[in-house]
């Protein structure tokens, strides 16, 4: 019961980006990118310093902290939710969901250069799944068959219009925020940090967004409006990147953000609900290929031990 719990939470905050990712895209043509991308941090921000103090927590950033928590909070805040909205902007849900999810791939080469966390056969073999998935579940088909010498000629720019780029410099600033969070996080609290980095970083959006002569400060959205808003900073903000950093600093990088994989799943399904978008054959291939990397690399340790040959054990006698 417990592992399931622990399970569960694990896939939490997965499932809450991925959602959110859906709830804020009907916002954005009438709030713009640096407004929705200040909103989702600043509130979220200040509820999780409001809840500091019922987990025993300082208000405090340490001081040994400090140069890390600057760096941290301009990559993961400022410079990865503006990518994030201008892009979810020019892909939609579901496609800017796959797109930005490419970065667990990144943390497990980060991490194994840094922390020199091992990826065996297994965990490669998941990786590439992983990848694939993600191709299948974000990629024009036509351009998967030229790939594939089943089809005409597409042009492969296609891939990459509109906010594609966006997304994938968001997959790296997000990427090198997993692995600044464990810095950032040495002598503070993980979520002390993320609120502060989520506050101080919205702050510069807001600004912008204020100088912005072309655009009202506020839109007129309604109040179902409004609650998309709310739900996509305060559970797929605040609480999904308390747990998700939380565990970040606690657990083996490698196989933790490649539950990542799992969030264009959750972005897919909530798309359809919300946005009434429809899953092709392909991208239910995509899906089963996500659910196995998952699986494979959250699991590489326990796998490729049984297939590892047997240590030789010496019986002390001469032959």
């Amino acid at each position: 019961m417990v592992s399931l719990r622990l399970g569960l939470l694990l896939v939490l905050p997965f499932a809450l980006w991925g959602t959110a990712m859906a709830a804020m895209a009907p916002l954005l043509d009438s709030g713009g990118p640096l407004l929705v991308a200040a909103l989702r941090l600043l509130p979220a921000g200040v509820a999780l310093l409001l809840s500091l103090p019922f987990l025993g927590a300082s208000l405090r950033v340490a001081p040994a902290d400090l140069g890390w928590f600057l760096l941290f909070t301009l990559v993961d805040a400022t410079v990865f939710q503006f990518c994030l909205a201008r892009g979810l902007a020019g892909t939609g849900a579901g496609l800017g969901s796959v797109l930005i999810d490419s970065q667990p791939l990144m943390v497990a080469l980060l991490a194994r250069a840094l922390f020199a966390e091992a990826i065996n056969p297994v965990g490669w073999i998941g990786l590439l799944l992983g990848l694939a998935g993600i191709l299948c579940l974000g990629v024009p088909a036509e351009l998967l068959h030229h790939w594939w010498l089943l089809g005409a000629s597409v042009p492969a720019s296609g891939l990459l219009d509109g906010g594609a780029l966006w997304m994938l410099a968001a997959a790296v600033a997000m990427a090198l925020g997993t692995v600044l969070s464990r810095f950032a996080c040495r002598d503070s609290h993980p979520v002390t940090v993320t609120g502060w980095h989520m506050i101080l970083g919205g702050i510069p959006l807001l600004l912008f967004h204020a100088a912005d002569a072309g655009r009202p400060f506020l839109p007129p959205w309604t109040l179902p409006q409004w609650g998309l808003m709310a739900y996509a900073s305060l559970l797929g903000s605040a609480l999904a990147y308390g747990l998700f950093f939380w565990f970040a600093t606690r657990r083996e990088l490698t196989g933790f953000t490649t539950l990542g994989f799992l969030t264009p799943v959750f972005a897919l399904i909530s798309g359809g609900l919300w946005l009434q978008e429809r899953l092709e054959p392909l991208q239910w291939v995509g899906v089963m290929l996500v659910l196995l990397s998952v699986v494979l690399v959250s699991q590489r340790r326990r796998l490729w031990e049984p297939l590892s040959p047997a240590p030789l054990v010496s019986t002390g006698e001469s032959g």
